[in-house]
């Protein structure tokens, strides 16, 4: 069995506690991909002060060589993209097209900012005095502590550690405990990639065992985390006045179906948006708000697409459902779907499947329910699986006001043709992604991504130029003569 280092001050290491954990495969826990470091605040103190050394050389650093390590990096991805998407299907579940995509996508995002975060600069601005100029300029920050996820392991990671690092600021990663293999081959990307030693530091371990020192050593300049809104509400707790903080946290997204929409492109959105992922994205569709006129239809049509998908391990193509991530997910499905049977109608699925290719694994028949009101815990908690809540509304007034009836606000989707409602809807709903026809997951890594309310801080947008403003600050410069 592997064992696998920390990447701390440019060398990989053991973790001062001498204690490792396992990772394990969700769909068949039989096969285990390694062991890793479980850190202890000592390892963390020693990357947050590596890293704090070489802020000063690293913000110095001309941004062409910048550029040209993250590139180095992007190539380093690519040229191995099979062996780890197969490693990442074992890792998490998810299907290996969906692994290469977002290796692949890993990549593009590196190359993304080494050229956006090229073109960043401050302005100049006009003064009555003839002899002063007065301009600002962009700043790194200091350390930065990225926290991410395991559902995307290695692009969470890639679109917070790229602008990082091209903005001059240094960095210290912690992964999920759930998928560090991956996010240890985007640190060995940027360790063949040459970063200098200190600049980038990654290390595994457990939130209660690393998490405080990540979050409230006096060095930590930024936090960056996608994650739990626990989680996040305790790190923010956590961080100092000066600490800057972006959070990513939950979801409740909601997927309207008007009456002039097509059943077949609602289903096939429902289930792309719900059941793609094994509904483990934060943007993952969970609520399907439809009219009278259309429920009956689409019901009938979504059983039977979700009595016809494939449930299996990632690695098999025909599969299109994989398992879910670890235990604690399954047990935390499973209670969702008791509790849904409990207050609404279960149409379908929700079952642990049992027997051959299945004993092993974490595996569930994505779940319909219907007859769902609002109070109930199912139209209102986040489930992180495969699980849809059917909601009735009588048109799009009502519907607008269940899609916003909710503490999350992350992403929303419209399936119509009516351009009046097309034009209102991205006014009228509480999200900071909304998108029209087309899925509730996915975005682009050129465009922002960041949700409102309880689904993030709303403080800085990820992805695309916007995700390097939380990297920099402005300093304002006269100069007279």
């Amino acid at each position: 069995m592997d064992t696998y280092l920390n990447y701390i001050n440019g060398e990989w290491q053991a973790s001062a506690s001498g204690r490792l954990f396992e990772n394990r495969n969700p769909a068949n826990q039989d096969d285990c991909l390694g062991q890793f470091q479980a850190s202890s605040e000592n390892d963390v103190v020693a990357a947050i002060e590596a890293a704090d050394h070489a802020f000063k050389s690293w913000r110095a650093t001309p941004v062409g060589q910048r550029a040209k390590i993250l590139n180095k990096a992007a190539d380093y991805l690519d040229d191995h993209v099979d062996a780890f998407a197969e490693e990442l299907t074992r890792e998490e579940g998810k299907l290996l097209s969906n692994s290469k995509m977002e290796i692949q996508r890993s990549a593009q995002t590196l190359r993304f900012y080494a050229v956006e975060a090229s073109t960043i600069t401050g302005e100049t601005y006009p003064c009555d005095d003839p002899n002063m100029l007065v301009y600002s300029q962009r700043e790194p920050l200091g350390v930065v502590s990225v926290i991410t996820p395991w559902n995307f392991p290695i692009s969470i990671p890639a679109r917070k550690i790229a602008p990082a690092l091209m903005t001059g600021n240094t960095v210290v990663f912690k992964p999920s405990s759930e998928s560090p293999l991956i996010a240890l081959r985007l640190a060995e990307a940027l360790h063949h990639a040459g970063i200098p030693n200190g600049v980038f530091n990654f290390l595994t371990g457990s939130a209660r065992d690393i998490g405080e020192p990540l979050a409230a050593h006096k060095a930590i300049r930024a936090i960056t985390f996608t994650g739990s809104n626990a989680a996040g509400q305790k790190i923010h707790q956590r961080a100092g006045l000066t600490t800057r903080t972006q959070m990513e946290l939950g979801g409740k997204n909601p997927l309207i179906v008007l009456d002039d929409a097509d059943i077949d492109t609602a289903v096939n959105l429902t289930v792309a948006g719900g059941f793609s992922l094994t509904g483990q994205a934060c943007t993952g569709t969970s609520r399907v708000l439809i009219t009278p006129g259309q429920k009956d239809a689409y019901l009938k049509a979504l059983v039977a697409k979700v009595e016809s998908l494939k449930v299996g391990n990632g690695m098999d193509p025909d599969v299109q459902i994989g398992p879910l991530a670890s235990a604690q997910q399954l047990d935390n499905v499973l209670n969702y779907v008791e509790l849904g049977r409990q207050e609404a109608t279960h149409l379908i699925g929700g079952e642990r499947l049992t027997g051959e290719g299945y004993d092993n694994g974490f595996f569930i028949r994505p779940a319909v329910f219907t007859d769902v009101t609002q109070p109930m815990r199912i139209a209102r908690e986040e489930i992180f699986g495969p699980v849809i809540a059917v909601i009735e509304v009588e048109g799009y007034e009502d519907a607008i006001a269940k899609a916003n009836d909710v503490e999350f606000g992350l992403s929303a989707a419209l399936v119509t043709q009516n351009i009046d409602y097309i034009q209102r809807f991205p006014l009228d709903v509480e999200a900071g992604t909304v998108k029209v026809n087309r899925t509730t997951t996915g975005n682009l890594v050129n465009a922002p991504f960041g949700g409102v309310k309880q689904s993030s801080t709303s403080t800085f947008r990820e992805s695309g130029r916007a995700g390097l403003d939380f990297f920099t600050q402005l300093k304002t410069v006269y100069i007279g003569r």
